[in-house]
C-alpha cells in the first residue's frame, strides 16, 4: 500500500508526483496509456507559459504587474455564478505564483526561455473586459517536452530511489470509497500496444487490478479527444449548435471518462458548459490521431471571412478574441471559415501549434531557429511550407480568380463570390498608405508593431494583398478544433475534491484539466494562454504539497 495514488501521467500528475517523492511520500502512478505516452498532453504542445513581469518581458521592454494582469484575468473570467467561488480564489492564487514564484522555481528546475515574449488573446476591445493587455506566453525553450522533462526527470529519480512506481496500460474504472473517504481504485489491465506516441492505443482487457492508498490524486486530463462528451457539454445558449464538422487537437486518450468515476465517488463536476475551443484549425496532412488538427497560431494580418466571404467583424481578428470569434462563425450556420493572406504574411505570422510542428524551438538550439525562421528567404518555417504543399485545406495562387476557384473546389460549393472578395480585400488595400486609417484591423497591426517582438519576428509590415509583388495569395479554410475543458471537479486551493454539499471529500483530490486548472475552473469563460500548463504545474504542485495527503 503506497501513501498516494495518481490516476493520470500527464504533467499534473508528473508535478504531483514529483512533489510527493520530495517530501519522501510513497507513490503509485497510473496511466491507461503505454509508457512512451507519458506526459500526455503537455508533450505536444508548444510549451508557453503564462507568467508576469519576468526578466525576458522587462528585455523586451514590456511593463507588467500583478494588479495589470489580475484585472485582465478578471475581465476575461467573467465570473458570474455562485460556484465560482473556488475558481476566483484559484485565479488569484494563480497570478499570485505567476507573478511570484512560478519563473524562479522553473528556472532552478532547469526550464528556459525564447527571448521573445508571445502576445496572444490580445481581446476585444475594453480595458474591462477580455484579453491580454501586454505579451506574456513565454515559449519554453524544448516546448512542450522541454517541459515534461524536468518533471519527468524528478519523478523517475523517485523511481530509482523506491519512493514512486509507475504502472502503465492500467485503467482505473472506480474509486473505492470506505466511510465516505477514498481508498484506493480498481480497473483493468489492458493489453500492451506498440502505437506510437499518440496514436489511439486497444482497449483489450488483461486483466484487473486493486490498488489501496488512502490518498487519490486524479490528473486524466478533459474532454477534447471524445467529440460525444463535447457536444453533450456544448453551451448552446452562448454558442449555438455545435459545429457539425469538428477536428481534434489532442489525442484519443483524453476521453474525460475519469471525470464520471470521480462524480461517482462524491466529486462535483462545476461549469462544465465552458470549454476552449480554437477557431483556426486545420485538417493535419500526416495525422498522428484520429482527426488529428493543428492550430495555426496567427499573427494580426490575415483577413478572416466567413464561408460565405464576408469578412469577419471586429473584434474577430486572428489572435485577439476566440470565443467571440467561434460564435460569430457558427451564427453563419457553417462550421468553417477563411483566413486570406500572402506569402509575406505566412513567412512572418503563421506558426503551427506543436511540439512536432517547431522542430527549431523543440531542439532548443539557436541554429535551428535561426535557420528555419531567419535565413529562409521568402519561405515560412519547414512545417508552415508543408501544411501549405500538402494541406488540403490550403489554397495557394497568383490571382484571386484562381485563388476563388481554388477555395470553392476545396469546399465543393460556389460560396466565395470573386466580385465581392475582391471589394472587401480593395478596401482594405487602399488603407494600407492612409495614415488616418479607420480599418480596425490595420490600426492594430500598427498597434502590434509598437512592440518590438512582434515586429522582429511576428507581425508583417502592411501591405497590398492584392499587389502580385507580395504573392502569392494564399487561402486556408478553417474548422472548430476542440482543445481544453475549461470547467471541471471542483477542489480547494490544496486540490482536495469538493462534493456538491460544500465539503471535501477525505482522500479525494484533482489537478490539472480534469478540475478545470484548478478549482473546476480558474479561466471562467475565456483563457488568456500559457494558463493550461501552467494551471497543469500549479494544481499538481498544490496537490503534491497538501498537507492532507497520506
Amino acid at each position: 500500500m503506497a501513501d498516494a495514488i495518481i490516476v493520470g501521467g500527464g504533467l499534473a500528475g508528473l508535478a504531483a508526483a514529483a512533489e510527493l517523492g520530495d517530501r519522501g511520500r510513497t507513490v503509485i502512478l497510473l496511466d491507461q496509456e503505454p509508457e512512451r505516452f507519458l506526459g500526455g498532453q503537455a508533450f505536444w504542445s508548444l510549451g508557453g507559459l503564462f507568467m508576469i513581469d519576468t526578466p525576458e518581458q522587462r528585455r523586451m521592454g514590456i511593463r507588467d504587474s500583478r494588479e495589470l494582469a489580475l484585472g485582465d484575468w478578471m475581465g476575461s473570467a467573467g465570473f458570474d455564478r455562485v460556484e465560482d467561488a473556488w475558481p476566483r480564489k484559484w485565479a488569484e492564487a494563480y497570478v499570485d505564483f505567476a507573478a511570484g514564484e512560478m519563473r524562479p522555481w522553473l528556472h532552478d528546475m532547469g526550464l528556459r526561455w525564447f527571448p521573445v515574449v508571445g502576445w496572444a488573446e490580445r481581446g476585444g476591445g475594453f480595458a474591462t473586459g477580455h484579453g491580454n493587455s501586454v505579451p506574456r506566453f513565454h515559449i519554453t525553450w524544448g516546448t512542450g517536452p522541454g517541459v515534461m522533462a524536468q518533471f519527468e526527470r524528478r519523478v523517475r529519480a523517485h523511481v530509482a530511489n523506491g519512493l514512486i512506481e509507475m504502472k502503465f496500460r492500467h485503467q482505473v474504472s472506480r474509486i473505492l470509497m470506505e466511510n465516505g473517504a477514498a481508498k484506493g481504485v480498481t480497473g483493468e489491465i489492458l493489453a500492451d500496444d506498440s502505437a506510437d506516441r499518440g496514436k489511439k492505443t486497444n482497449r483489450d482487457v488483461a486483466g484487473d487490478f486493486e490498488l489501496h492508498a488512502p490518498s487519490v490524486i486524479v490528473t486524466s486530463g478533459g474532454i477534447g479527444g471524445n467529440f460525444d462528451l463535447v457536444r453533450k457539454a456544448w453551451p448552446r445558449d452562448r454558442l449555438g449548435e455545435p459545429p457539425e464538422t469538428m477536428i481534434k487537437g489532442v489525442p484519443a486518450h483524453v476521453d474525460g471518462r475519469m471525470i464520471a468515476i470521480t462524480e461517482a465517488a462524491g466529486g462535483h463536476v462545476i461549469n462544465g458548459d465552458r470549454m476552449w475551443h480554437y477557431t483556426e484549425g486545420v485538417r493535419n496532412w500526416d495525422p498522428i490521431w484520429p482527426d488529428h488538427g493543428i492550430r495555426i497560431l496567427p499573427g494580426p494580418s490575415s483577413m478572416w471571412f466567413d464561408a460565405c466571404g464576408n469578412r469577419l467583424p471586429v473584434p474577430c481578428l486572428p489572435g485577439f478574441d476566440t470565443l467571440a470569434t467561434l460564435r460569430e462563425i457558427l451564427k453563419t450556420g457553417y462550421d468553417y471559415s477563411w483566413f486570406v493572406l500572402t506569402q509575406k504574411v505566412i513567412k512572418k505570422e503563421f506558426a503551427l501549434s506543436g511540439s512536432e510542428q517547431n522542430p527549431d524551438f523543440t531542439s532548443g538550439k539557436w541554429s535551428e531557429v535561426i535557420r528555419q525562421r531567419i535565413l529562409a528567404g521568402s519561405r515560412a518555417t519547414g512545417p508552415v511550407e508543408a501544411f501549405k504543399t500538402h494541406g488540403e485545406d490550403f489554397v495557394v495562387a497568383d490571382t484571386l480568380a484562381d485563388l476563388v476557384a481554388g477555395m470553392n473546389r476545396v469546399t465543393g460549393s460556389a460560396l466565395i463570390d470573386e466580385t465581392a472578395l475582391h471589394a472587401q480585400i480593395a478596401a482594405r488595400d487602399l488603407q494600407v498608405d492612409n495614415p488616418f486609417c479607420k480599418d480596425a484591423q490595420l490600426m492594430a497591426i500598427h498597434a502590434a508593431r509598437n512592440y518590438r517582438g512582434d515586429r522582429l519576428i511576428r507581425t508583417a509590415k502592411p501591405h497590398r494583398f492584392l499587389d502580385p509583388a507580395n504573392g502569392p495569395l494564399i487561402a486556408v479554410r478553417l474548422h472548430v478544433l476542440t482543445r481544453k475543458t475549461l470547467g471541471g471537479l471542483q477542489t480547494d486551493l490544496d486540490s482536495r475534491v469538493v462534493g456538491a454539499d460544500g465539503t471535501v471529500v477525505p482522500g479525494l483530490f484533482a489537478a490539472g484539466e480534469v478540475a478545470g486548472f484548478g478549482g473546476g475552473g480558474y479561466h471562467g469563460y475565456n483563457a488568456l494562454e500559457g494558463t493550461f500548463l501552467g494551471g497543469c504545474i500549479y494544481s499538481g504542485r498544490n496537490a503534491g504539497r497538501s498537507n492532507s495527503v497520506a
